[in-house]
């Protein structure tokens, strides 16, 4: 098993398994956001190649099996989250150009937006900061996730971070692995209207280093 950068030509073999792994690391939050239609498979393909986005393959670490993707990693500077989801706004105006999205879909999407985003709490300097680990389920239990968190562990020592921080949803099983790792839950966060859609508490977890 590899753990490998993303680069333009791995990013361009592998982009059909990202969509499915985003997905899988929050689906209730996900289906609130986007839908259960196509429609974040679509951003996530599209994001996966504009760089200093969300899903940009510019921030992401593959475990490669060979020429199989068994699991992938995205990660970046804490401070940059709120910036790589506003660089997508260019793509919300191309999906609506191009008839894909409605004007009523736009207006209903970043309605949920707007509301979930008060599940990620404050993003500060000097955190390094897991926005999305996960293994496909063929590859769970060879510790994949555990090299793909200590890539970005590693990371943020080499930059001199004081700690390395992600989010997960209260009912994720990945929560037990986080805490046997050292990582700390730092805060509760629910958010009304995605959690009357199901979405439960978020946990902000940390890892001081």
């Amino acid at each position: 098993m590899q753990i490998v950068k993303a680069d333009a030509a791995l990013a361009k073999a592998h982009e059909d398994d990202i969509p499915g792994l985003v997905h899988s690391t929050g689906p209730s939050s996900y289906d609130y956001q986007f839908g259960t239609g196509s429609l974040l498979d679509t951003v996530v393909r599209k994001s996966w190649y504009i760089p200093d986005t969300l899903f940009s393959h510019d921030a992401c670490h593959l475990a490669l099996d060979g020429d199989t993707v068994a699991g992938f990693l995205i990660s970046f500077h804490a401070p940059e989250f709120r910036p790589r989801g506003e660089n997508l706004a260019p793509l919300w105006k191309e999906l609506l150009a191009s008839g894909e999205l409605s004007p009523e879909d736009v207006s209903k999407r970043l309605e949920c937006f707007e509301a979930a985003r008060w599940l990620n709490p404050e993003t500060r300097p000097g955190i390094y900061y897991i926005h999305a680990v996960a293994t496909k389920p063929d590859y769970r239990g060879q510790k994949i996730g555990l090299q793909l968190v200590q890539t970005a562990i590693d990371k943020a020592k080499s930059l001199g971070h004081r700690s390395v921080e992600l989010d997960v949803l209260s009912d994720n099983p990945a929560l037990r692995f986080y805490r046997s790792l050292g990582f700390e839950l730092l805060a509760e966060t629910k958010a009304p209207k995605p959690f009357a859609g199901g979405v439960p508490v978020e946990y902000r977890m940390g890892l001081p280093l």
